[in-house]
């Protein structure tokens, strides 16, 4: 187990520096540098990126799950951007010091060491690959409202495997495509959300909102309860910065689209959220299971809007699932070509991880499977609760990172007032990765460590792999 280094540790960010092209800047610079079918992602397609993964298929459900605790919890939705925004911050400082493939991984193996590194990225890839069933899934259930399965299992499942397979010939296709496909979607997504957001304000009833906080709750208990429910929404803050080897000008642009990114997130969020609570009726909206479905009908008359909402639910989830399908195989590429993954993960085919898009894909599609023909759900659902835990780890360490290279003076040479500045993002940061923890409950929290520490027998094998071929390569 490797402790952390009391100097900057020497690899990829000391090759970029140098203007060497190291483990994390696969592409060099230059004309003729990019093929036809791996491009390096430019500011939109990075923003894209993040934009996408943040919103998946949770925000058609969040007006509803939140409104029984009344209109504050669009007070806890400002705190819990702040927040986020707090981390889009530090990841963007990071990746300005770290511009390579990796993201959290990186940092927490510059900072800490090699242990803590592997921790990230483990936690991280099963983070992805679970969660891409879990939208596969969940996608279904939309699907089914536009093309009836009639409840047959064996469609239900070849529709799940479709739904993730797609993704993937989309990232097996080259970066090109992985960003053409991430543009379209959340060009899709974006829109029609936003046009619901502005429609509603022209049907906008202020006696739909109902209590400011519900009964039997405080203040500060409503905030605290909707923060619960609210607080993996921004999930997905990091995607540039785990791709930041495939962004142009990473230092600049990784922090710029992290930042953006999650900008356009909340924007919408708030927007829509408070849109469906001003057009459908409280004692409506805490009821029912379709919020943005109601909302829309209301708005426009008819009852086409569960029609309307299944298409954008679908566009949504399928951009999502793009982009995860991208970071799974990220985060294994990086820690693979450090010797902390099978080296099988570092093949890269047309600017993408083939390996570990087919590893990822292979895993989600045999837990779709699992999922449906087990005949419960309480696995796959204690999984997916393990997921909201796992997801936060390598946000911690990142974090702790960011704080450990200010504290210790291995960040660039800033003012004193930035220095601090710096360091209350990086505390408010962690703050909240740390209350994104606490939110995920006790039972999650426990099943994620014993599953997190699943992995240290991977971590074991590998380091002993890299032992005796440093052994053999010394005796040589």
């Amino acid at each position: 187990m490797s402790t952390a280094p009391t100097t900057p540790r020497s690899g990829p960010a000391d090759s970029v520096a140098a203007g060497t092209p190291g483990p994390g800047t696969e592409h060099p610079s230059g004309p003729g540098s990019e093929s036809r079918h791996a491009r390096r992602f430019g500011l939109p397609i990075a923003i894209a990126l993040v934009t996408g993964n943040i919103i998946g298929g949770g925000i058609f459900l969040l007006p509803a799950s939140v409104a029984r605790y009344g209109t504050i919890s669009l007070v806890a939705f400002g705190i819990l951007t702040v927040g986020a925004i707090a981390l889009a911050l530090v990841f963007g400082r990071l990746a300005n010091r770290h511009p390579q493939t990796g993201g959290p991984y990186v940092y927490a193996r510059e900072a800490f060491g090699d242990f803590a590194g592997f921790l990230a990225a483990w936690a991280y890839w099963a983070t992805t690959w679970v969660s891409n069933a879990a939208l596969a899934v969940a996608a279904v259930g939309y699907l089914d409202v536009l093309i009836p399965l009639h409840g047959s299992k064996t469609a239900t499942i070849c529709a799940a495997l479709v739904l993730q397979w797609l993704p993937a010939l989309a990232n097996l296709a080259g970066t090109r495509y992985v960003g053409a496909v991430q543009i379209v979607s959340t060009v899709l997504k974006f829109v029609p959300l936003l046009l619901v957001a502005i429609g509603g304000f022209f049907t906008f009833d202020s006696a739909n909102l109902g209590p400011f906080h519900a009964e039997g709750h405080s203040a500060v208990g409503a905030v605290s309860a909707a923060a619960a429910i609210l607080l993996f929404s921004y999930l997905g803050v990091e995607s540039a910065a785990v791709s930041a080897g495939e962004v142009r000008d990473p230092r600049r642009n990784v922090g710029r689209a992290t930042v953006l990114g999650t900008l356009a997130a909340a924007f919408l969020y708030l927007l829509t959220t408070l849109s469906v609570f001003g057009t459908v009726p409280h004692e409506r909206l805490v009821t029912t299971d379709a919020p943005f479905t109601d909302s829309v009908n209301l708005m426009f008359g008819g009852s086409w809007g569960g029609t309307a909402v299944a298409c954008m639910a679908l566009v949504s989830m399928v951009g999502a699932l793009n982009g995860w399908t991208l970071l799974s195989a990220q985060t294994p590429y990086a820690a693979a070509r450090d010797g902390l993954f099978p080296k099988v993960f570092t093949r890269k085919r047309r600017g993408v991880p083939t390996v570990g898009v087919v590893v990822t894909v292979v895993l989600a599609s045999l837990l779709t499977v699992y999922n449906y023909t087990s005949g419960t759900q309480r696995v796959f659902e204690s999984l997916v609760l393990i997921t909201t835990f796992t997801a936060t780890v390598p946000y911690l360490l990142s974090a702790a990172a960011q704080l450990y290279f200010l504290l210790s003076g291995h960040s660039e040479r800033v003012d004193r007032a930035r220095l601090i500045r710096d360091i209350v993002l990086a505390l408010t940061a962690f703050g909240f990765s740390l209350w994104l923890v606490a939110g995920s409950g006790h039972t999650a929290v426990y099943q994620g460590v014993l599953f997190l520490f699943a992995g240290v027998p991977v971590y074991a094998w590998m380091a002993a792999r890299r032992r005796r071929a440093g052994e053999t390569g010394a005796g040589e």
